[in-house]
């Protein structure tokens, strides 16, 4: 794996633009969808991206793809910068940069078969494969846990895991380098989330392809990443390897996430447990709250919080790599599940 980051983005931003006035439509406020994030992808490597509904999570998605137009901010791909390349600049990159969207219904054009879906790919980047595109596409079909004979069938034909199974044949027929998976098992039932993950690690292991997966799920990201970026309002609060996220929490959000993760417990230790409720709602991404986003739903907020906003920083204590953006974080001996001192 080389050292140079496949993916580098600093100061990423996204504001969408909100129109009011009648006849001539003014600007009169943005959504600060996206806001500042800094991370790295590393070749081969599955970065995590959680936090709840609404915190720029799929929007981050679109951008590292170029299907969104930043408002700020860089976007490095193999140490080029792709932040607003043209569609002509983009051409040679896209078939390495590839996505698998959310909804496996809607993804789908309903009037082409699953043949054409997926070598509809190859054939605009003029991509020739020994023996053709059919049979590249079947075996396309058979990596994916598919019969290589529903070819010609169309979409309505399948169930929805055998949809996002299409899904993932499209994003791999052009061999890329790296994925982005937008909560690519939300949609799907219990019992066939854990199919679809076992292939995309399958896939990852066996083609070296790096992932940005954006779930909602923490019990699933932290079956399929190496490393996880929680998001809030925007901003991500704390990164880290997935181990030392999940047992060794700083930012207070994230313990409060953790917090509510179901678990079974078969000892004495449920009785320990201890669900952190966060007070209120998300506030508006039209007006996020000065300084710390955070902040008015964190039980430590002070007047420094409101003033000043806690850059992403290696906080003592941490492993390196650990990046936590907050002005008191937690410390590293509480248990997020059990509030209990670990050492």
């Amino acid at each position: 794996m080389s050292n140079a980051p496949l993916l580098s983005v600093s100061g990423l931003t996204k504001h969408f633009p909100i129109k009011s006035g009648f006849p001539i439509k003014r600007t009169t406020g943005a959504v600060q969808a996206v806001d500042g994030l800094e991370f790295q992808v590393a070749e081969g490597e599955s970065l995590g991206l959680v936090g709840e509904s609404g915190c720029g999570k799929s929007t981050t998605g679109r951008l590292i793809t170029r299907l969104l137009e930043p408002t700020g901010g860089k976007i490095s791909y193999r140490g080029r910068d792709i932040t607003h390349a043209s569609r002509k600049q983009m051409a040679p990159i896209r078939s390495e940069i590839q996505m698998i969207f959310q909804d496996p219904y809607a993804s789908l054009n309903p009037r082409q078969t699953v043949g054409k879906i997926i070598s509809g790919p190859m054939e605009i980047n003029n991509i020739k494969t020994p023996g053709g595109h059919e049979k590249r596409v079947r075996e396309l079909l058979e990596i994916v846990g598919l019969n290589p004979e529903h070819y010609n069938r169309f979409p309505h034909e399948f169930s929805g895991g055998q949809r996002q199974r299409i899904g993932v044949a499209r994003a791999l027929a052009l061999e890329p380098k790296l994925i982005v998976a937008d909560e690519p098992v939300s949609a799907l039932d219990v019992s066939i989330q854990a199919q679809v993950v076992n292939l995309l690690q399958k896939v990852q292991k066996e083609l070296g392809i790096a992932f940005v997966f954006i779930a909602h799920d923490l019990a699933v990201v932290r079956h399929f990443s190496q490393r996880v970026a929680v998001m809030y309002l925007g901003k991500i609060v704390e990164i880290a390897d997935r181990e030392d996220l999940y047992e060794n929490p700083r930012h207070p959000y994230t313990r409060a996430l953790l917090s509510a993760v179901p678990e079974v417990d078969v000892d004495d230790s449920a009785s320990a447990r201890s669900r952190i409720r966060l007070q209120g709602d998300v506030p508006s991404p039209i007006n996020p709250p000065s300084g710390c986003r955070f902040r008015t739903r964190c039980w430590k907020a002070t007047e420094t919080c409101a003033t000043k906003a806690p850059p992403l920083f290696q906080i003592e204590g941490n492993q390196p790599g650990h990046l936590t953006a907050c002005h008191y974080p937690d410390p590293p001996s509480i248990d997020p599940i059990h509030g209990i001192d670990r050492k």
